[in-house]
């Protein structure tokens, strides 16, 4: 069984056998004072995956990811995205980073005192702003209608909407430079589970028909279940366990056995297996 620990210098640099890298992290370390959250840590996610990012409380599953996109300067390490630095100070490296990746926050992190279509539009007026305005809403209603939210939500303020539409509104932004890779940090999170499920198989369904490849911090095993690929497991620093949920949950490590072998993860199984 892979698990993707092996050390940066035994494995290849631009991609493996199972397809190509968009993300890939070697020896990543983070600390804040003297707390090590991580150390040493390394990560591959390949083309066209969804991979499923879990771990207990304070294992830095969001401070990876804000690693990753650049929001956090690590300590050490290497971190490639989409084929260049991602820590080079180089601004043609940060540009390709910026306009290939789209974010949703768990928050949704969506200017108040904007409309829905007013915060779609901001990445769009940052790199594409030679385009006329017209062109500019647009393209925010079609993201609007793709994030599964009704046409005339484009010209409601977040506060209008419900918990549920505000996700697909903070989607719909991500979305909005037509990225190939895509960050969702607890997407749902505070939704109630009939919610919560059609949120995944809209994120299946975009990743399928885009062909994105998304990286999906989560603590729903429902999720996991229904729509990663792999899943990469953080603990003790690192992390401990990349791969399929089935060769994941054979690994005797403590916390895995107790996250993947509860009731809840049963009932997951049961609804996946239901499904197929």
């Amino acid at each position: 069984m892979s698990t993707d620990t092996a050390p940066a210098m035994d494995r290849d640099d631009a991609a493996t056998g199972d397809g190509e890298l968009l993300i890939r992290v070697r020896g990543l370390t983070n600390r804040f004072g003297a707390q090590v959250v991580h150390d040493g840590l390394d990560l591959d996610v390949r083309r066209g995956e969804i991979l499923g990012v879990v771990g207990g409380s304070g294992t830095g599953k969001s401070v990876l990811m804000r690693s990753i996109l650049g929001l956090r300067t690590p300590d050490d390490g290497q971190i490639e995205v989409l084929g260049v630095d991602a820590r080079s100070s180089d601004p043609a490296n940060r540009l390709h980073i910026e306009r290939n990746t789209g974010v949703l926050f768990q928050d949704g992190a969506l200017f108040s005192s904007l409309t829905v279509g007013e915060n779609v539009q901001v990445p769009l007026k940052e790199h594409h702003g030679e385009l006329p305005e017209r062109w500019h809403y647009e393209l925010a209603l079609l993201k609007v209608k793709l994030a599964g939210l009704p046409a005339d939500a484009i010209n409601k303020l977040p506060s209008q909407l419900s918990g549920g539409m505000r996700k697909r509104a903070g989607l719909a932004r991500a979305l909005a430079l037509d990225p190939p890779l895509l960050f969702l940090d607890e997407p749902t999170a505070g939704l109630d589970p009939i919610g919560a499920a059609a949120f995944d198989r809209l994120i299946k369904t975009l990743q399928e028909a885009l062909g994105l490849t998304v990286f999906l911090i989560t603590h729903d095993l429902d999720t996991l279940y229904a729509i990663c690929d792999r899943v990469a497991v953080l603990a003790d620093k690192k992390v401990i366990a990349n791969a399929p949920l089935h060769e994941i949950e054979q690994l005797d490590h403590p916390w895995i056995q107790e996250y993947f072998h509860g009731p809840r993860a049963r009932a997951a199984r049961d609804a996946k297996h239901e499904s197929e």
